[in-house]
């Protein structure tokens, strides 16, 4: 591997430091990174193990759930269909969704008795990719709605009826902010890709495989885990009490069956090759080889802050302690990507406009278009306390690890 402006021996403290303080510590069972810059492989190193039970080793084509790191790849797909001329951004989504017309704000109660109030605008495509749509997450643990939520498993891949399921549900419950006001994370990007499925007329998962993975060659991405790639799984994690419980065992996981609902917003697996081959379009303007998914003008309306006023993120939430995949100050937020606006605020090195996200099992990559430098980051320990802390120390020594800056 070239060193593309790298410093070889400060890229092996990369890989030291997440071995040492991470893995070896027992906060995470392994990890794999890889780096890509200036029109090649940097880096990749792997540390610890698959699965602790049977100490597998890490492996460079081990196959991981990415979680909300599908977020990306739906909002592509959307765009893509955005360039078609058949949906806008500013489109208000009961265009498509007619349900969507009588939503109103949530004002108070439970399920089964929510008291509401009338909704100041629509909600638009836009406000689906940037998480301004007033929808929410169960798994944000915060209000009622998000408790009625996680009681009608909203977006879980078990929803009864799918993806129309899905859809059903929500034109029945209020949103939790008037859209366009706040920003919260939300399941707008599986309402995105019922979307996707509703304008190309093609199943979801077909319209990746056929338009997106096929095309990037992206060969391992996928809502199954066939049974030939079982031995490449890797076993998923969560903590309980400071130690690692198995949360989804590679013996009997959930994904080596069809979900009943295709989640475009946390459904997909993937390798750190095929998500770099994802990355790597972004970072070359929507283009890899000889396939061209987006036009570089579109990945660019992709990455810049589209929350309202120009506001960062921490400036927007409804607090700064409700859980997201970025984490830290200085950020504001694209077309499903946060994008970095202020270094100070956030306090680590890195470039402005550079755009990052993440998984819950600890997936995250980010990409640099002025160091022309992608970066991929795999692990599977679901809603790690230290997740935040493990990001940060991958910028601040991916950065650190550059001699020869082309910003």
């Amino acid at each position: 591997m070239s060193s593309h402006g790298f410093d070889p021996n400060r890229l092996q403290r990369l890989h030291d430091v997440i071995a040492r303080n991470y893995v070896e510590s027992g906060a995470i069972p392994g990890s794999l990174i890889m780096i890509w810059r200036q029109g090649g492989l940097s880096w990749l190193s792997m540390s610890g193990v698959t699965d602790i039970a049977s100490k597998a080793p890490m492996r460079e084509d081990a196959i991981f759930r990415i979680y909300s790191m599908t977020k990306p790849i739906t909002a592509v797909a959307l765009l893509m269909l955005m360039e078609q001329g058949k949906i806008a951004l500013d489109d208000p989504v009961s265009r498509f969704i007619p349900g969507f017309a009588n939503l109103e704000l949530y004002a108070g109660g439970v399920l089964g008795g929510f008291l509401t109030k009338p909704c100041p605008r629509p909600m638009k495509v836009v406000d689906l990719l940037r998480h301004t749509s007033g929808l929410t997450y169960g798994v944000l643990n915060r209000t009622n709605l998000d408790a009625a939520y996680r009681k009608l498993k909203v977006a879980e891949p078990g929803m009864e009826g799918g993806m129309k399921g899905l859809i059903g549900t929500l034109e029945k419950l209020p949103l939790e902010f008037a859209p366009g006001e706040t920003w919260n994370y939300s399941v707008g990007l599986d309402v995105a890709a019922y979307l996707v499925e509703l304008i190309s007329g093609e199943r979801f998962s077909e319209f990746l495989q056929q338009k997106i993975f096929l095309p990037l060659g992206m060969i391992d991405t996928d809502f199954v885990v066939t049974a030939r790639k079982r031995d490449r799984f890797t076993t998923c994690y969560y903590v309980k009490e400071g130690a690692l419980q198995i949360f989804d065992d590679v013996k009997d996981s959930i994904y080596y069956q069809p979900p009943l609902l295709e989640s475009g917003g946390g459904g997909l697996v993937s390798t750190a090759e095929d998500y770099m081959r994802f990355c790597r379009m972004l970072l070359n303007g929507g283009t890899l080889g000889q396939t061209r998914l987006l036009s570089p003008k579109t990945v660019e309306l992709v990455t810049m802050n589209h929350l309202p006023g120009g506001r960062e993120m921490t400036e927007i939430m409804p607090s700064t302690g409700v859980f997201n995949e970025s984490g830290y100050a200085g950020v504001g937020f694209g077309l499903s990507v946060a994008v970095t606006q202020n270094l100070a605020h956030a306090g680590i090195p890195g470039t402005v406009g550079e755009y990052s996200w993440g998984g819950a099992a600890g997936t995250y990559f980010f990409n640099d278009p002025n160091e022309d430098m992608a970066v991929v980051f795999m692990s599977q320990v679901l809603f790690a306390p230290g997740r935040v802390r493990l990001r940060r120390d991958i910028r601040t020594l991916v950065y650190s690890a550059i001699t020869e800056s082309f910003a």
